[in-house]
């Protein structure tokens, strides 16, 4: 994971991150034997010297926990009339600066949300260049056919935007409704629903049952949270590399 270098010098105390892209805007800050300029990013594996000593920032215990979010509750830490958010099951929840989400579920989905500590953290596990997949739980109404499971693997293009599983696989059919176990790699807004929606089938349950490596504890009961293990947090930051 990388920062900006006037972010990362402004952490480790060295001034305001406007005074330190002076710093590096002066030539003063070096990275890795070499001047830096502004605009540089640094991780952890990179050397950076000011006034001729190495800085180091602190790195904070990265926390991660998982949420078995319930329905009809908002994946927001802004509060619409009486309607529940997440953050008001989460631990210390009356300082919500405590929590970052990492990622989201509508309203009507339920199942696994992670939070960390960490922002930056945050960040990588939900950029779509590291690949880490979800898997959901579906039961949708409707007829379904090989040429939808296709379509659905293919990739369908809705307002414009590509949206499409890397996985389905059948399950149970009762009556009008189906079971379906389906994964995806990005975390456009509703697209499990979207999908199912642009080939005349209507989701009628939804819940995330894994992200990357983390499942969904089935002990973990709706609307209570797990603190997860520095093993768990070490997966999920080498998912697919």
């Amino acid at each position: 994971m990388t920062e900006r270098l006037q972010k990362f010098l402004a952490s480790a105390g060295i001034g305001s991150r406007r005074g330190c892209e002076q710093l590096i805007k002066d030539g003063k800050v070096i990275v890795n034997g070499k001047v830096a300029e502004l605009g540089t990013t640094v991780s952890e594996k990179d050397i950076v010297e000011f006034d001729n000593k190495i800085i180091q920032v602190k790195q904070s215990e990265i926390k991660l926990i998982a949420l078995n979010k319930p329905e009809g509750v908002l994946s927001s830490s802004a509060r619409d009339k009486k309607i529940p958010i997440v953050y008001d099951y989460l631990p210390n929840s009356r300082n919500q600066r405590n929590w970052i989400s990492i990622g989201r579920l509508d309203i009507n989905t339920s199942g696994l949300m992670l939070f960390t500590n960490d922002g930056n953290f945050a960040n990588y596990c939900m950029h779509p260049s590291n690949t880490i997949d979800r898997e959901y739980l579906v039961r949708a109404r409707g007829e379904f056919s090989q040429d939808k499971k296709k379509s659905m693997i293919e990739g369908i293009t809705i307002d414009g935007e590509l949206h499409q599983f890397t996985d389905v696989v059948e399950g149970e059919r009762n009556g009008s409704n189906q079971w379906f176990s389906v994964c995806l790699i990005s975390g456009k807004n509703r697209e499990v629903r979207k999908l199912f929606q642009s080939l005349d089938m209507e989701v009628s349950r939804l819940k995330r049952t894994r992200f990357g490596p983390i499942f969904l504890p089935s002990t973990l009961k709706k609307g209570k949270t797990l603190e997860l293990s520095e093993k768990e947090i070490n997966e999920l930051k080498n998912y697919g590399k």
